[in-house]
C-alpha cells in the first residue's frame, strides 16, 4: 500500500513540475514576444521581429518537442490575441506549435537531448520553411491573393535568423548549467 502511495505521489509531483515548467515557458515566450519586438516597415503586414522566436528555440533545445510546441503555440498565440495581430492568433498557434515541435524533435532525436550544437542549428533551420508555409497559406487564404503573402517572407526570415543568432549560444551556455545536464 505504501509503495502505491509513494509512486502516486511521485507521479503527481512530476506532473505538477511539468505543468509549472510548461507554464513558465509559455510566459517566457509571451513576454519575449510582447516586450522585445520591432514592426518591420516592409509592407502593411511585413511582419514583426521579436525575441519570442529565440525563446521558442531555446525552449525546444532545452526541454524537447512537447513543451516547446505548447510554449510556442500558447505564448505567441496569446501575444496575437492581446495585440493588433488578433486575426493571426489561430495561424500563429499552428505555425509556432509546429515550429517548436520540429525544433525539439530534431534537437532531441536519438538521445541527443539538445546537446548537439550542429543538430540544434539544423533543427532551427529545418523549422523555418514550415513556419513560412503556414503563414503564407493563411495569408493567401485571408487576402484571397497568392502574390501579396510573398512580401511577408523576408520579415519572417529575419525574425527566424535573429532567433537563431540569439538562441543557439544561449541554449549552449544553459546546457552547461547542472539543471540542464
Amino acid at each position: 500500500m505504501q509503495n502505491t502511495q509513494s509512486y502516486s505521489s511521485s507521479i503527481s509531483r512530476t506532473r505538477t513540475f511539468d505543468l509549472i515548467l510548461t507554464s513558465m515557458l509559455i510566459a517566457l515566450v509571451f513576454v519575449s514576444t510582447l516586450l522585445l519586438n520591432i514592426k518591420l516597415p516592409i509592407t502593411a503586414n511585413g511582419g514583426l521581429v521579436h525575441l519570442g522566436t529565440a525563446m521558442l528555440f531555446i525552449a525546444s533545445i532545452l526541454f524537447g518537442p512537447k513543451k516547446a510546441a505548447i510554449a510556442g503555440a500558447v505564448g505567441m498565440g496569446l501575444f496575437d490575441l492581446v495585440s493588433n495581430w488578433t486575426l493571426w492568433a489561430p495561424f500563429t498557434i499552428v505555425a509556432r506549435g509546429l515550429q517548436g515541435y520540429i525544433v525539439g524533435k530534431i534537437a532531441w532525436s536519438n538521445g541527443r537531448n539538445g546537446n548537439s550544437v550542429a543538430f540544434n542549428l539544423l533543427a532551427t533551420i529545418v523549422s523555418i520553411p514550415v513556419m513560412l508555409a503556414v503563414y503564407y497559406l493563411c495569408e493567401g487564404v485571408l487576402y484571397g491573393n497568392w502574390i501579396a503573402p510573398v512580401a511577408s517572407i523576408p520579415g519572417n526570415i529575419v525574425q527566424n535568423v535573429v532567433g537563431i543568432i540569439v538562441a543557439i549560444p544561449v541554449a549552449s551556455a544553459l546546457k552547461k548549467v547542472p539543471f540542464f545536464k
